[in-house]
């Protein structure tokens, strides 16, 4: 793959953000959308940001149970996702790597006065998949929070 220094920034238009997809399907409550985002065997790695509220959890494989665990996980919630940053850092026509911020608002449903609000750094690998783009791992690290971890997971955070 090219690296950012080779990198010819018209590629950028060549890779669209699929990592759009997975916050609109969340926010939206769009199982469809959402799932659309993922190729059938990506990860999803959230565990340095569970780590950081206070809970184990492993790296989410396979699309179904992608979209399974975090719809489930976010059925209660209202969230807002923005994301922002978004570079190629590396593309060959078939796979790319991008780079970008995600701040994401979580919300219980009915009480708004409990919050946790995230602003996380992505890492996300895409393959082409006929005329589409798809994600096929998306690593989460967290630059800094604010609110209540519990809102997120209430269970194993306080």
């Amino acid at each position: 793959m090219e690296t950012i220094a080779s990198f010819d920034k018209s590629h950028y238009l060549a890779v669209p953000p699929e990592h759009f997809l997975f916050g609109a399907g969340q926010d939206l409550r769009d199982r469809t959308l959402f799932e659309s985002a993922f190729s059938e065997h990506a990860t999803l790695d959230f565990t340095a940001v569970a780590k950081k509220l206070g809970v184990t959890i492993p790296v989410f494989e396979g699309r179904q149970a992608i979209t399974d665990i975090i719809l489930q996980t976010t059925s209660r919630l209202d969230t807002t996702h923005s994301i922002a940053n978004p570079r190629v850092t590396e593309y060959d026509r078939e796979h790319a790597r991008l780079f970008a911020m995600i701040e994401v608002q979580h919300l219980p449903h009915g009480d708004h006065s409990r919050h946790l609000l995230l602003k996380n750094i992505l890492d996300v690998k895409l393959s082409k998949s006929g005329d589409a783009w798809v994600i096929d791992r998306m690593k989460f690290d967290n630059a800094w929070l604010a609110g209540n971890p519990a809102v997120l997971f209430e269970d194993g955070a306080s």
